[in-house]
């Protein structure tokens, strides 16, 4: 049976529990002691916002606005260690964004949708696979489903938490990625259940990605029509900003792997133009085979098959927004000659590089009158 407080008596009965007796209670134990006290309600309250919101608020201002949300309360079972997505995410709603509640002592657990960490403020314990790790001001975590864990906020941190639908993540995140060889890694990794893993990226400079996972909480808490396709846009923003931005801090973690992959992997999207297997395997000190192997079990394609996708892949850029001759597109992405470059290039897209151009240029040649 679901019970229901504003966020402001569920926090304020929090801190004063733990400043009164030094220990944390569990969600179960707080639900218990706020119906004995016969606060909770039987009713939910729609939130409306007291105020208009803009993105010029402060900490303590937005926080003052979102004390009024109502929080959902449920006695769940002790021995409860998965965390359903119905539980959270609605027919209704694909995503949904809270600011983490403080002063609760959270435990170890799984769930079948995918979760974002956000520390916008403060610092965080993040517990992954029983090794613990303190979250900075800045750092985002992104953990796939099945991934166990445990996130407890410090004191006064502010952590947002975006829970969403395993196939709205695919659709964004994914979609973002798809230029970057990183996707075909993490699409291989995110969507298996075997392994324990998940995606930290650091920011310096969060204020647009605070104004960002604000708006993104505010409409997560709306009920009209537009408040699920609002979520979702906002959702593509917070993706793009951390990718255009902060691609340069992406870290996978691999529980049974033990090192991060990933770096390898931007290693090879930057240096792909002049790279070899053998130097590659040098420089992060792996035998041929043994990274060939790594390669082709972590994204599903080939040594060889990564680099031309690579270089394809920009010279289809070249082709479509420069007037750079075939053999200079050649030498740029790291073919020998303009006669290498142009076989591979019709073998894979049925048409040479000069019809591909001359395609593209017909498609974006509108022009409006002024």
């Amino acid at each position: 049976m679901p019970y229901y407080i504003t966020y402001k008596e569920f926090q304020t009965y929090t801190k004063e529990y733990y400043h009164k007796n030094a220990t944390l209670l569990s969600l179960n134990e707080i639900t218990n002691h706020l119906l004995d006290k016969g606060v909770l309600k039987h009713t939910y309250a729609p939130f409306k916002l007291s105020t208009p919101y803009n993105d010029d608020m402060s900490n303590e201002e937005f926080d003052d606005m979102i004390d009024s949300i109502t929080l959902t309360l449920t006695l769940q079972d002790s021995n409860e260690f998965k965390v359903q997505e119905s539980f959270f995410l609605s027919k209704t709603k694909d995503v949904l964004t809270i600011k983490h509640p403080n002063y609760i002592k959270t435990t170890s657990h799984t769930h079948n949708y995918y979760e974002i960490n956000y520390v916008a403020n403060g610092k965080c314990d993040f517990v992954f696979k029983n090794t613990k790790k303190v979250m900075e001001k800045g750092e985002i975590f992104i953990i796939p489903p099945f991934s166990e864990h445990e996130i407890t906020p410090k004191e006064e941190a502010t952590v947002y938490t975006i829970m969403l639908q395993n196939s709205i993540f695919h659709s964004t995140f994914f979609t973002l990625l798809f230029d970057n060889l990183l996707y075909f890694y993490f699409k291989t990794i995110l969507q298996e259940s075997t392994s324990y893993h998940y995606l930290s990226f650091y920011i310096s400079d969060e204020n647009c990605l605070n104004k960002i996972t604000r708006n993104l909480l505010i409409e997560s808490n709306q009920i009209d029509s537009y408040s699920n396709n609002a979520c979702i846009n906002w959702l593509n923003l917070f993706f793009l900003t951390i990718l255009r931005n902060y691609d340069d801090t992406i870290l996978h973690y691999n529980y049974q792997m033990g090192t991060d992959f990933s770096l390898l992997l931007q290693y090879i999207q930057h240096n792909y133009q002049t790279l070899t297997l053998a130097s590659l395997a040098e420089i992060f000190a792996y035998s041929e085979p043994h990274l060939s192997t790594l390669i082709r079990q972590n994204t599903g394609y080939t040594y060889t098959d990564l680099i031309k996708k690579l270089r394809l892949s920009e010279a289809l850029e070249y082709l479509k927004t420069t007037d750079l001759k075939i053999g200079e597109i050649a030498d740029l992405i790291g073919y020998n000659s303009a006669d290498h470059f142009s076989r591979v290039f019709r073998s894979e897209y049925d048409m040479s590089p000069q019809q591909y151009k001359k395609q593209h240029t017909k498609e974006n040649s509108f022009f409006p009158n002024l």
